[in-house]
This record gives C-alpha cells, sequence and structure tokens, in this order.
C-alpha cells in the first residue's frame, strides 16, 4: 500500500512517500481501506519530535490520528463491525497510520460515520470530537447554565468545543480575530474577545470552566478568569503527574511532568482552582454518542479545506503554520 512514512524526527521535515505491507491485523481489530484522513497539530508535532517523552515511537512511522472509511476485514474477535460498513475514528496511539491507504483500528475505537456526513467531513471530527467531549463531558461536568471560555474558537478543537457546550447548554466565550469572528457566533459563542486587540483576562470573569490550547502565559492568565471552585482543563500542557501515572510512563518522565506543572499547580490550588492535563483517547463509544449529536443537527462539521492524498506534505505544513480555520483533511480515496 501506498503511505507518508516518517523516517527520522526534525522541525518541519518531510514525510517519504513510500510502498509498505499492509499492516497485520490483530484478533481485536478491523482493516479500515482509508478515504479520508484528518490532519491535527499533534502529527506535527510528533513529527517535530515533541512528543518523544510521552510517546516513544519507534522509527520509521506512519502519522495520521484520524481515518474515515470502509471495512475490509476483521479479527476473529470482532462483533461489531463487517466488511462493507462505513465508519470513522481516532485510532489508538502506538497504532496510528491513517496517512496511508489501509489502516488497522481497534473495535473499542471505531464507530460508525454519521449518515449525513462525506468521508472528508466525517475524518475531521474524531480527536477534535473526543478532546471537545472529554474536557467538557468527562472532565468538566459541563452543566446547563455554567459559562465555559474555550480559547482559539475557530480552530479544530474550538469549533466542535463551542457546539458542544452551547448543546450542554453553557454560555460560551472564545478568542479568535475580527475576521472569524462571525463563524464562531455561528457555531454558538455568546461572547467573542479579539485576541488581536482586546486582553481575555480584562472582559471575562467568574467562569466555571476554561479549555486551554494555548502558550504557558496563556494559562497562568486563564486561572485568573475562572471563580473558586472552576476548573482549568489543558490540552496544551504542562502535562501533571496524574497524567504521568495514567499512561504508566517511568518514574523519571512522571518526575519530569510533576516538576513542569508544579507552578500552575500551585497557582491553581491558591485559587480554589482544579487544573487537569488532559491528552484525549481513543473511544468509540463516545465517538458514536457524538455521531448521535451530529445526526441530530446539533454538531457541524468545519472543514477549512482538502488536500490530495500526494500533498501530505502540504497538508501537515497548513496545519503547522495555524492558520486553518476548522479542520484540514487528506482525501486518501
Amino acid at each position: 500500500m501506498k503511505a507518508f512514512v516518517l523516517e527520522r524526527y526534525g522541525k518541519k521535515g518531510a514525510l517519504r512517500s513510500a510502498d509498505v505491507p499492509v499492516p497485520a491485523l490483530r484478533d481485536d481489530e478491523v482493516l479500515v481501506e482509508v478515504h479520508a484522513a484528518g490532519v491535527n497539530l499533534l502529527d506535527s508535532k510528533i513529527r517535530d519530535g515533541e512528543f518523544k517523552l510521552i510517546l516513544p515511537y519507534r522509527l520509521p512511522l506512519i502519522l495520521g490520528h484520524d481515518v474515515a472509511g470502509v471495512v475490509v476485514k476483521v479479527g476473529p474477535h470482532v462483533r461489531q463491525f463487517k466488511p462493507g460498513d462505513e465508519v470513522y475514528a481516532r485510532v489508538d496511539d502506538f497504532r496510528i497510520g491513517t496517512f496511508a491507504e489501509f489502516v488497522p483500528v481497534k473495535e473499542t475505537s471505531l464507530a460508525f460515520k454519521p449518515a449525513n456526513l462525506t468521508m472528508e467531513e466525517a475524518a475531521s471530527i474524531p480527536l477534535v470530537g473526543l478532546t471537545a467531549w472529554q474536557a467538557l463531558v468527562e472532565k468538566a461536568d459541563l452543566k446547563k447554565g455554567q459559562k465555559v471560555f474555550i480559547q482559539a474558537g475557530s480552530g479544530g478543537v474550538g469549533t466542535f468545543a463551542i457546539q458542544l457546550a452551547r448543546h450542554l447548554g453553557a454560555t460560551v466565550a472564545t478568542t479568535t480575530s475580527s475576521s472569524n469572528t462571525a463563524l464562531v457566533q455561528g457555531l454558538g459563542a455568546d461572547i467573542v474577545v479579539d485576541y488581536r486587540t482586546q486582553d481575555f483576562e480584562e472582559a471575562l470573569h467568574d467562569y466555571d470552566v476554561v479549555l486551554n490550547s494555548q502558550d504557558g502565559p496563556t494559562l497562568v492568565k486563564s486561572l485568573r478568569v475562572l471563580k473558586a471552585g472552576g476548573k482549568l482543563i489543558s490540552i496544551s500542557g504542562p502535562p501533571d503527574a496524574a497524567f504521568g501515572k495514567e499512561i504508566a510512563a517511568p518514574g523519571f518522565v512522571r518526575l519530569v511532568m510533576r516538576l513542569l506543572s508544579a507552578s500552575v499547580r500551585r497557582k491553581a490550588r491558591s485559587r480554589g482552582i482544579g487544573y487537569t492535563f488532559l491528552f484525549m483517547k481513543a473511544n468509540g463509544t463516545q465517538l458514536q454518542e457524538i455521531t448521535r449529536l451530529i445526526e441530530g443537527g446539533a454538531i457541524r462539521p468545519v472543514v477549512d479545506k482538502v488536500f490530495p492524498f500526494q500533498s501530505t506534505n502540504e497538508a501537515l505544513a497548513y496545519i503547522a503554520a495555524g492558520r486553518a480555520k476548522g479542520k484540514v483533511v487528506i482525501k486518501v480515496k
């Protein structure tokens, strides 16, 4: 099969187009013919070597975390899916590889594709949808009437999280540039802060939840918009010791994580705020819940650009530039 392979870590390095064997299928996996693959900032960060401590992959490696496609083969322990089913997924860590013509996916990580979406639209959903779900539903337990601040509202996670928070009945604030104000308002944002001309710390007060996706200084400022008892959930770090334990990281890695997050945890405690680092996981059951929301019209995909398969490196460069409105997708078939 054709695939795009990472041979060595390096800032903005190119993936190599190659012919490689179709991966062997495990008993609890489904082989999916890839029709479309979502491109995420996580892919470019892995390529650059930024996640070597958390995700110690062995190279060469096929990148790609999001897939939409058709089942072509199932393992002997698979019961829910059969050849011909249209499916989508965020594949598991250490089994990534959707920048290819075929990818094996664990049955428990897979869901049926929303019937009202194209393959390209479906491929844009899993990683950002599950990130928003695990942050707002699982970690924050966001309730009707609460206030949530979702940073970078026009990005991949932001465009999905705004819609999910609105569906849950929360008041939603976000940051974006003035050119994207109409986009985020159309998704359900109640309060829009232009990050180029306004300071969100001055505009927002007494929030219940913040979903942080930005840098360290922004993370610290986010503490000050939360009320006592509020929750700060960060998908951009720093990782904490609880996350290290969750992934069964070696002792020295857990120590590094504890040290990296010590300052923000201390500041959060002093204000009576809970701090959590979230590195989302594949979850087919949650993805099926997301499917129901999409088919019911509560959430729609936001796709900025679709690249042809041969332009996978260009798609990675585009996402790494940080200017995408919503998601970037590769059309494989």
